[in-house]
């Protein structure tokens, strides 16, 4: 058998490197040699021969360089340890390494030495046994993840100057924006995704099976139905528009009086009937904005949780005011509201039979509607129709004067009304709560009781919040001065705007509306996106949290709730660590500030209110609406009507603290000030947001920045006056709130000099004050880089900060990695102008180079140069939380 013994180390070896071959061979002739010194002392007495003194020279150069070799690799790693340290936040170990490089050296002599030199290098770990390498995950999930990180990446970017396109140039490459759609980003794709999986519940019976309760058979059905009542092309197509036909139908009668029934219920004011009062409330008991609007909210003054009315502006035909300003928009959208009058104002000779109707409103300059002759007015706008008044013109001339004077009455109103960045900035500057009778007689056109009549409210309103009371009485005058046909046509407009998208394709005001659509955002003409993904899309938005039972039980199991919920609350501790350290922000302030951090509810996932874990919840919840298989119209105005009476049932009551405001699917997230909570669906808390198997580096740059954005509403420009219970107060100290109005300043001047090309050789500048809540709300980054760096440690140790395979990427650069990632987003120039006209976001771009110029721990994680342009000097950063 072979022996197996262990054999000594190399270094135990007493045998030389090097012998002689005469020596050797006499060695070999005595049984007992001499000893290890008597045979080196003959050596070194013995003349070398040529070929012994070339290999010496051999074996001293290879010593040479053996000793150089060790000393570099010890020095190299003992930088990349000190690297690793720095980089994952710990200590490098202490100490020194010594390295003992033994050498030979050769005279001109023929005797040989032996030197010992010693280097001594600082080193965390002995040498030559290295440090056994951190391994990446091989998990199928690392890969999938890792290849997902690398394939959205454009590495030719230097990230300290475009870090947007650093972080998302391969996502935008691989992903051209669909033709059907103006804006396309992860947003959307995540949307998509919560999409199928709700289609694929409502298609197959075998992914609900374990519902078996008769109140879930009950939700499924209504579900199911709606759904195939979106889906059912050719019913609507046969059906045509008559359903809109229908419904302008009422409206028209309920405006003129002509419907007993229908006047009895919308607008009989005494004896009299109030035409106008009639038809605003069936347009608003439908949800379909005209005139103004009210909204059922907390009285923030008083008692945050005590539901009141809120009266304030509507929507518009067009996004935005400076759209109505636009004379080629302007043009594009009075041809719209022509081709809609035409399809619904009166065929001639009904026409002229109603040339002897009463006013229906009370606009005492217009006694009859319609006027007789037709028109009454001369030319409009440089349009005159030769001076005769008398002539009578036909359908089609009507219908083009009309949309003439439409769209000129809508004009007005936009003017009229509120500057979005006060509507949206200033709480204090639309808080003007009035006695009703202020309301009812800044505009005496419409009789107010009758119209809260129509919603049947628990309490009677003796008081109402007017976000802008001057819009009431610019409204009154506008009335005052508009004749009936023009109001009764704008009435008409706003209804068939609303309601066309609800209509089968191949109808021409389906048609119409889809006009003016390509027209704001830059769709491509003809270009229909899947009907599948649609019409799920009008399931969640009229059927949300009965959708959301099942979405939720498909993808939100686990501990997702529980580790989402742990992100939220570690950026609220981070927030509270850092208000001591802030410089613009006293004591007193502060401690106020870390209360009400405190008080913030969290909600994750699902709502209680309707109850998602309970099927009687649900059913009960939606009971009022009617849904009929083959008529998705009628659905879809159940539903609206529905949501509509839900909201102002809650008139005079007490906040429910347990309702939401979106629907478990949704991806988005938000901060409602008067109840002071933060909201994130289930539908957010998915890839490339969250998961629950992922490194915390991730999930805490990703979700964590939605988590610290919205708790860093409850600071921004408008969340910071309201307190910890919701009320507007003044709780900071007036120092304080200098400090923060210079900070505030610093970023509206910092994101109104970033521009985008409007798509017609211009540039259009981002609205500063408009978006300054939103870009403060993104300066919470640093706090969930915080809070991912405080609990690092105890993660680390838990296997959670584990790396992925294939990225040459520090943890601290794939946290700023995963925020950026998730703003990735293409978009048409048309929808990006809009974006920045009516949206209190910045785009995408500004949101992450704007954010992280503000963070140096950015600057510091990539290495960026003092002179890169997201690096630049402190003294011109906009650093809010330290």
């Amino acid at each position: 058998m072979a022996d197996r013994s262990a054999r000594p180390s190399t270094d135990e070896e007493s045998a030389p490197l090097l012998r002689d071959p005469e020596l050797e061979e006499a060695d070999q002739q005595h049984s007992s040699g001499p000893s290890f010194s008597q045979r080196v002392n003959s050596v070194s007495q013995e003349p070398l021969t040529p070929l012994t003194k070339i290999l010496l020279v051999i074996a001293l150069v290879l010593l040479l360089l053996s000793s150089v070799f060790i000393g570099l690799f010890a020095g190299a790693q003992h930088k990349l340890s000190l690297e690793r340290h720095r980089h994952d936040g710990e200590k490098p170990p202490s100490g020194t390494l010594t390295v003992t490089a033994t050498s030979t050296s050769v005279s001109t002599s023929t005797a040989t030495s032996t030197s010992v030199s010693t280097t001594t290098l600082p080193a965390p770990i002995p040498v030559p046994t290295s440090p056994p390498e951190e391994k990446a995950c091989l998990d199928s999930h690392c890969i999938v993840l890792s290849a997902s990180i690398l394939s959205s990446l454009d590495t030719s970017q230097d990230p300290c100057e475009n870090f947007y396109d650093f972080a998302n140039g391969g996502w935008l490459k691989a992903h051209p924006l669909p033709a059907d759609k103006s804006s396309y980003g992860n947003f959307e794709v995540l949307a998509q995704q919560n999409k199928q999986v709700i289609q694929k519940i409502l298609e197959s019976e075998s992914s609900v099976a374990s519902f078996s309760t008769s109140y879930d058979k009950e939700i499924l059905q209504k579900l199911r139905d709606f759904y195939s009542s979106c889906l059912d092309e050719d019913n609507l197509d046969d059906i045509g528009d008559v359903p809109l036909q229908e419904f302008v139908g009422k409206l028209k009668r309920l405006f003129r009086g002509e419907e007993a029934d229908l006047v009895k219920r919308y607008g009989r004011d005494g004896g009299e009937v109030n035409g106008l009062t009639a038809a605003l409330a069936f347009l608003h008991s439908r949800g379909i904005d005209s005139l103004f609007s009210f909204d059922i909210e907390g009285d923030v003054g008083v008692d945050p949780n005590h539901m009141v009315l809120w009266f304030s502006q509507p929507s518009f035909g067009l996004p935005s005011k400076e759209y109505f300003e636009e004379q080629s928009i302007r043009k594009a959208y009075k041809n719209v509201v022509e081709r809609l009058l035409l399809l619904f104002i009166d065929d001639d000779e009904e026409y002229a039979a109603l040339a002897r109707s009463t006013v229906l409103t009370d606009n005492k300059e217009a006694t009859i509607w319609p006027p007789w002759p037709w028109p009454p007015w001369g030319g409009d706008d440089g349009d005159d129709d030769g001076g005769d008044n008398k002539k009578h013109l036909n359908k089609s001339e009507r219908a083009h004067k009309l949309a003439k004077k439409v769209v000129k009455f809508e004009r007005q109103l936009a003017q009229a009304s509120l500057d979005l960045d006060i509507l949206y900035q200033d709480p204090i500057a639309t808080y003007n709560p009035v006695p009703l009778s202020n309301l009812t007689n800044s505009i005496p056109q419409i009789h107010f009781p009758t119209y809260f009549s129509t919603f049947t409210p628990r309490t009677f309103p003796d008081q109402v919040i007017m976000t802008y009371p001057a819009y009431a009485e610019s409204l009154s005058k506008i009335l005052n001065k508009t004749s009936s046909d023009v109001i009764e046509g704008y009435l008409i407009t706003r209804a068939a705007i609303s309601l066309s998208p609800y209509l089968g394709m191949n109808t021409e005001a389906w048609q119409v509306q889809r006009t003016l659509s390509e027209t704001l955002t830059g769709i491509k003409k003809g270009a229909v996106g899947d009907r599948g993904e649609y019409c799920i899309g009008q399931v969640e938005e009229t059927l949300g949290f009965a959708a959301g039972r099942y979405f939720v039980n498909e993808t939100f199991g686990g501990d997702s709730r529980e580790k989402g919920t742990k992100v939220i609350t570690d950026i609220v501790d981070a927030f509270k660590a850092s208000l001591p350290h802030i410089d613009w922000m006293d004591k007193k302030s502060a401690k106020a500030a870390a209360q009400k951090a405190d008080a913030i509810r969290i909600k994750v996932g699902y709502p209680l209110s309707p109850d998602t874990r309970d099927p009687r919840s649900i059913a009960r919840y939606y009971s009022p609406v009617k849904v009929n298989k083959a008529k998705f119209f009628d659905n879809i105005l159940s539903s609206a009507t529905s949501d509509k009476y839900k909201q102002w049932l809650q008139l005079g009551r007490q906040r429910d603290m347990d309702s939401w405001e979106m629907y478990p699917s949704m991806v988005n997230a938000y901060f409602n000030p008067p109840s002071n909570e933060i909201v994130f669906p289930a539908g957010i808390l998915q890839p490339p947001f969250f998961a629950e198997q992922w490194p915390a580096y991730l999930s805490y740059g990703a979700f964590g920045h939605v988590a610290a954005h919205e708790l860093t509403h409850a600071f921004d420009s408008a969340g910071r006056l309201y307190n910890q219970e919701g009320k507007l107060e003044q709780w900071w100290t007036n120092s304080t709130s200098e400090g923060f109005k210079e900070k505030q300043d610093c970023i509206v001047k910092q994101f109104s000099a970033y521009s985008i090309d409007d798509g017609k050789g211009g540039k259009v500048y981002v609205n500063g004050n408009l978006t300054s809540g939103e870009n403060i709300g993104d300066t919470g980054l640093i706090q969930a880089y915080r809070a991912w760096r405080a609990q690092y440690h105890t993660s680390l140790s838990s296997g959670n900060e584990y790396l992925l395979p294939g990225l040459n990427f520090t943890r601290e650069q794939l946290f700023f990695i995963s925020f950026a990632r998730i703003w990735a987003r293409a978009m048409k120039p048309a929808a990006a102008v809009q974006r920045i006209r009516t949206d209190p976001h910045s785009p995408s771009r500004f949101r992450v180079d704007g954010t992280v110029s503000n963070i140096p721990e950015f600057a510091k994680a990539f290495k960026c140069s003092k002179k890169a342009k997201l690096n630049p000097p402190v003294e011109k950063q906009c650093i809010f939380w330290s």
